[in-house]
């Protein structure tokens, strides 16, 4: 089975994601639902970049955002991203084929915690390319991830 079929069984834990939107394939009411081990379903990736957030290189493990989009066989060009404390940031779809954008669910192999910007945390490869080193997309880094709402 595919990791995409399997991302789309209803969750069988505590939801963490939820997308909405221009989206294809749902799997409770309007919207895609998703639990840490169907996340963990996906295809994981990992770099080591600089950020602003921590005082040395740090480890991201998790799905590239664009094969968790293309779970959902989401089409726009915008995506609304939304943390637990209802900060909000637009992020172009065409920022998810440009760079390795992930949804990390590890820093340096462990779990996050909410309390450390956890659990999921959405995070450019700063190091990868100098345009990525401004506040545009510091700013696009989204931590404690509940929501996407693809325009």
């Amino acid at each position: 089975m595919s990791g995409a079929a399997l991302a789309l069984d209803a969750p069988k834990e505590r939801a963490i994601l939820s997308i909405t939107g221009k989206i294809a394939e749902k799997n409770a009411g309007d919207k895609a639902r998703f639990d840490m081990k169907m996340i963990e379903a996906l295809p994981q990736h990992s770099f080591t970049t600089r950020t602003p957030w921590f005082d040395r290189p740090v480890k991201f493990t998790g799905p590239l955002l664009a094969d968790v989009l293309a779970a959902v066989k989401a089409s726009g060009s915008q995506i609304s991203a939304v943390a637990i404390n209802d900060y909000k940031i637009s992020i172009p779809v065409e920022d998810t084929t440009q760079y390795k954008l992930l949804v990390a669910r590890l820093i340096d192999d462990k779990a996050i915690p909410v309390r450390e910007k956890g659990p999921l945390f959405v995070v450019y490869n700063f190091d990868s390319a100098t345009e990525l080193r401004t506040s545009i997309y510091y700013e696009r880094s989204i931590w404690q991830l509940k929501a996407l709402d693809v325009q």
